[in-house]
């Protein structure tokens, strides 16, 4: 059986060979290298304690110093699984997700072809590099030296040139004896539409050969040198050999940096990729005239773990980093991510690179955001959220966003991490942190010499620690049981301090999923945290005997318990806060000025909390549980007050 052309290609590309080795072998943590695919093992064809056995993973070969042993994924398979061709790639196929194609006895006739048609492009490469080099490429070459291309990268990239002419390469490559259907085929020609010869595709254009990852010019751009051009970028047609959604500019070459350690940089277009190359940043790509394709994002990652996305600094760069966030938000896992590295306004790499130098281009690569920063940009930038309804609408938009992350880990944390920034946004004084008064430029009264009864006094002794951790347990506990009350308050619940990291989890859980109902709500906090924490919640004594967790089908019940006890928070936290200023202002100090400080925080505290003890609560509790409309109970206890009073002898 023939396999069409291009199949072992992508096999070879949707594959990892330290993947495929790894299973074989156990690799020697000091000498490997996976940032950079660079592997090392014990051979398993021959008996040996060390790590003689190298794969390099982003070329895809191996290579054992001790008995020579070398070949590919195929050949790795076939030795180790004793099996033939065929079968190893039937092996990989099915662990890359490929189904095997059908037989097809002109598969050989095919990839005959394919070659022909490589040749053919082969021969177009080689005319327009003589046709830059010739009289009628001088504006060309003056272009190209004005963008700061020297000789040597245009060798590099066998650039070239178009003559604006209709027949010029048909004309050469007919006679070189190229039938007319290859050159077609290979998009260099189009048929005239009025029956004459076919004229060629690009004309009066600077020539870029467009590779495959194995160097094989599949097709070419072309940038018009007329400014009044339609198209200033025009691409080769799709053909036989390109596919622009699964290719990308400077495939191989980027390869074999990122192999060297270099960051993996993804820009916009050709002339960005080839001045970054020529500043010295190997590894370099671009997608072809473009949004980013998914097969192109795995293409990547199959590359570097992380690219890093450098875009033009304009509405127009910002908008394609973003379209790239919602393509790449469902396909993250695990060691997959993206940084961008977003240019200066109106800046793309190349600008950037002959204003100010290769080392302002390295800044940003290095301080590339991570994508949860930029997705967080986007939903936030230029608005303002000064209602509670702007603040849900944003809520919802992160939430839906977050929720295409297939990765459940990964989703947790791009939740914590949208928490985190919400956090900072609305509560900005947590984000910068507490200015004590002293460092405000305020001053207390001169304290007082302190008295041995101030020092062991429980005001100074004790703390509030206890008590908060008590009242968040029983709002998370209500909020578990009785979810459906949580949007109402969520706000509260965001400004729990949560110190206990088993609470924080919770409350992130209840945030993210308390609108998918009680159940649901459980479930995923045990598949997240396991039974033990909720179990251990649910079982504490004072948060057994509150009423949601006894009565869970009762909103108002839980409306009431979460009211008093986030308020009964809020004034515990203003109080702690206002002790943990003064102490910081004393420095520690314990006297009769610190004492009548903490004395009137404490009254304060006092004053809030009874006024939430205050029973405003609409509804009694009967004896038997049920409840009791509160004026229509206080009119019934007044009735049988009258009628007892009323009766003879009293």
């Amino acid at each position: 059986m023939s396999l069409p052309p291009g199949f072992l290609d992508e096999l070879q590309n949707r594959l990892s060979l330290s993947h495929v080795v790894g299973r074989k072998v156990t690799w020697d943590n000091r000498k490997s290298n996976p940032g950079k695919g660079d592997m090392w093992a014990p051979c398993p064809f021959h008996q040996e304690k060390t790590a003689s056995f190298h794969v390099d993973d982003h070329k895809g070969f191996y290579y054992c110093f001790g008995c020579h042993a070398k070949g590919d994924a195929i050949s790795f398979v076939r030795e180790t699984e004793n099996v033939d061709f065929m079968e190893a790639v039937k092996i990989l196929a099915a662990e890359a997700g490929m189904p095997m194609p059908e037989r097809d006895p002109q598969a050989q006739a095919k990839a005959d072809r394919r070659g022909q048609l490589i040749e053919v492009m082969e021969q177009a490469v080689k005319y327009f590099g003589l046709q830059l080099r010739s009289g009628a490429g001088a504006a060309a070459r003056d272009y190209l030296r004005g963008r700061k291309l020297s000789e040597a990268t245009q060798a590099q990239f066998d650039l070239g040139f178009a003559p604006d002419g209709w027949q010029g390469l048909w004309d050469h490559l007919t006679g070189k004896g190229v039938p007319p259907e290859l050159i077609l085929a290979c998009g260099l020609a189009k048929d005239s539409q009025k029956g004459g010869k076919p004229y060629d595709t690009f004309r009066n254009r600077i020539m870029f050969p467009i590779r495959d990852a194995r160097g094989r010019c599949i097709a070419f751009g072309g940038r018009a040198m007329d400014p009044n051009d339609g198209a200033k970028y025009l691409n080769s047609p799709e053909t036989e050999l390109f596919d622009k959604s699964h290719t990308l500019y400077n495939h191989g070459p980027a390869r074999e940096a990122v192999g060297k350690g270099q960051a993996l940089i993804v820009a916009e277009g050709y002339m960005d990729v080839i001045a970054l190359v020529a500043a010295g940043f190997g590894a370099a790509v671009a997608p072809l005239g473009t949004a980013v394709t998914e097969h192109q994002l795995q293409l990547m990652w199959r590359i570097a773990p992380e690219p890093v996305i450098a875009l033009d600094g304009d509405t127009a760069g910002l908008r394609a980093a973003y379209r790239v966030i919602d393509l790449a938000l469902p396909l993250l896992e695990a060691g997959k991510s993206l940084r961008f590295a977003l240019m200066p306004e109106g800046k793309d790499p190349d600008d950037l690179l002959r204003s100010e130098g290769a080392g302002a281009v390295q800044a940003r690569i290095e301080g590339a955001w991570p994508m949860v920063q930029l997705l967080w940009q986007r939903e936030t930038e230029g608005r303002d959220f000064d209602s509670p309804e702007r603040k849900a609408a944003l809520d919802k938009v992160l939430r839906e966003k977050i929720m295409l992350i297939r990765d459940p880990s990964i989703r947790s944390h791009y939740g914590q991490a949208i928490k985190d920034l919400r956090w900072q946004l609305f509560n900005p004084r947590r984000g910068t942190g507490f200015t004590p008064r002293a460092r405000r430029g305020e001053k207390w009264p001169p304290p007082e010499p302190a008295r041995a009864a101030t020092k062991s006094s429980l005001l100074v002794a004790a703390g509030g620690e206890g008590a908060v951790h008590l009242r968040e347990a029983v709002v998370l506990a209500t909020l578990i049981c009785c979810p459906s009350v949580a949007a109402r308050f969520e706000a509260g619940l965001e400004k729990l301090d949560c110190r206990d990291p088993e609470l924080a989890r919770l409350r992130a859980l209840i945030l993210r999923h308390a609108a998918e109902g009680a159940a649901t709500l459980r479930s995923r906090i045990e598949a997240e945290m396991g039974p033990g924490p909720l179990e251990k919640l649910m079982s504490l004594p004072h948060v057994a005997l509150i009423p949601p967790v006894r009565h869970p089908e009762n909103e108002e019940l839980a409306i009431l318990t979460l009211t008093e006890e986030l308020a009964k928070l809020t004034a515990q936290s203003g109080w702690m806060a206002e002790m943990s200023e003064a102490s910081e202002d004393i420095e520690g100090l314990a006297d009769e000025s610190l004492t009548w400080r903490l004395g009137q925080a404490a009254e304060a505290r006092n004053r809030a909390v009874r006024s939430q003890q205050e029973d405003r609560a609409e509804y009694d509790l009967g004896e038997n549980g049920a409840r009791i409309k509160r004026d229509e109970k206080q009119q019934f206890d007044a009735l049988l007050d009258k009628i007892t009073f009323s009766k003879p002898g009293r």
